[in-house]
């Protein structure tokens, strides 16, 4: 199994950009599609972006899209978040997550889905 670890949150006013690193160990970062969810107390687990094994495929949530990038590295077993023009409501725990299953495509955006969850770093956006 893969152990995630991530890193590169922090408080940001709004508007300025912030890069999110998951590092992955235990297991190489290929062999997993990956995503990104945030979670504010209280709520549910909301999907940020997600991306396929080989980068072929990727997919934003439509409250961030035009705002962020998903990539990866799987030479370096490195998942990245560029997250630019931040707002308040942006404000969450980040966590990024792997998943082994098929049918990527139809389910990407369920937390459920994914097996393997890192412990989160703090976003907080101020206005």
């Amino acid at each position: 199994q893969v152990q995630l670890v991530e890193s590169g949150g922090g408080m940001v006013q709004a508007g300025n950009s912030l890069r999110l690193s998951c590092a992955a160990s235990g297991r190489t970062l290929s062999t997993y599609d990956m995503g990104w969810f945030r979670q504010v107390p209280g709520r549910e687990r909301e999907f940020v972006a997600a991306i396929g094994r080989n980068s072929g495929y990727r997919y934003y949530a439509d409250s961030m899209k035009g705002r962020i990038t998903i990539s990866r590295d799987n030479a370096k077993n490195m998942l990245y978040l560029q997250m630019n023009s931040l707002k308040p409501e942006d404000t969450a725990v980040y966590s990024c997550a792997a998943r082994s299953l098929t049918a990527f495509w139809l389910d990407y955006k369920v937390a459920s889905k994914y097996a393997y969850w890192g412990q989160g770093t703090q976003v907080t956006v101020s206005s």
